[in-house]
């Protein structure tokens, strides 16, 4: 489009730094702040991307657009779920997408973590770690979903100290202040949009990074960014490290 800038509506910040590099900064309303999902962005994005609203809070841009005569904008409800699936229906939504895939899918297998049968799915597209509501089963106790096998379309039930972890690996990770991480580093670990961070040591494993949990800590699902679904916010040197799906 040959634009030299582009400015987005996300709840975050950007900062150059004195050596020219560009990193991502969480957003001064931290109920609202989008950093998270900013993670992927290399510094050829980073150096031509604006976040005007970033140091706002979002009281104070509802009142800007109820000032500039915006009030449908204004008083428009919070929204906290994929903006092109409205009305919050993910499995309607891939059955629609993908109808012969999903059929295919049915009748996969829900079992225990010891390996007993419980139950049958729909398709393992339709469950995340950690869910609680939805399983379709009723065992007298809460579950929670702690595996997810797509090979065999098995997904792993189980309670929820199941989910706790003491380490995960960062696949492909973006460094957006340095080119590499040397030696160990301490960080806050954020492994989910909404979660506050927990401390964690990072070190390079071979192309991957590992973090070691300062004490166990929730699963996340495989695929998924750790700060942004997975980057880092490393509280040592302000960076941020993430990996691509």
């Amino acid at each position: 489009m040959e634009c030299e800038l582009i400015a987005t509506g996300h709840y975050a910040q950007s900062l150059q730094h004195a050596d020219g590099c560009w990193a991502v900064r969480k957003g001064l309303d931290e109920t609202k702040d989008q950093s998270y999902v900013l993670w992927g962005l290399e510094q050829k994005n980073l150096a031509r991307t604006r976040f005007p609203i970033g140091h706002f809070r979002k009281s104070a841009i509802r009142q800007m657009a109820m000032d500039s005569g915006f009030p449908e904008l204004a008083q428009k409800s919070e929204s906290y779920e994929i903006c092109f699936i409205p009305d919050n229906d993910y499995r309607g939504f891939l059955k629609r997408k993908e109808p012969e895939a999903t059929a295919k899918l049915a009748q996969g297998k829900l079992v225990s973590t010891s390996g007993e049968a419980l139950g049958e799915h729909d398709g393992y597209p339709f469950f995340t770690i950690g869910q609680r509501k939805g399983l379709g089963i009723a065992t007298g106790e809460p579950m929670y979903v702690t595996d997810i096998q797509p090979e065999s379309n098995t997904v792993v039930l189980g309670r929820k100290s199941d989910l706790n972890r003491t380490s995960l690996w960062v696949r492909k990770p973006n460094f957006q202040l340095v080119e590499a991480l040397v030696g160990e580093m301490e960080a806050t670990v954020k492994i989910r949009y909404k979660d506050k961070g927990t401390p964690g040591t990072l070190k390079m494993d071979g192309e991957r990074v590992q973090v070691e949990f300062h004490a166990p800590w929730q699963a996340s699902h495989p695929g998924r960014a750790p700060s942004s679904m997975m980057a880092m916010m490393c509280s040592a040197a302000g960076s941020s490290i993430g990996h691509r799906p």
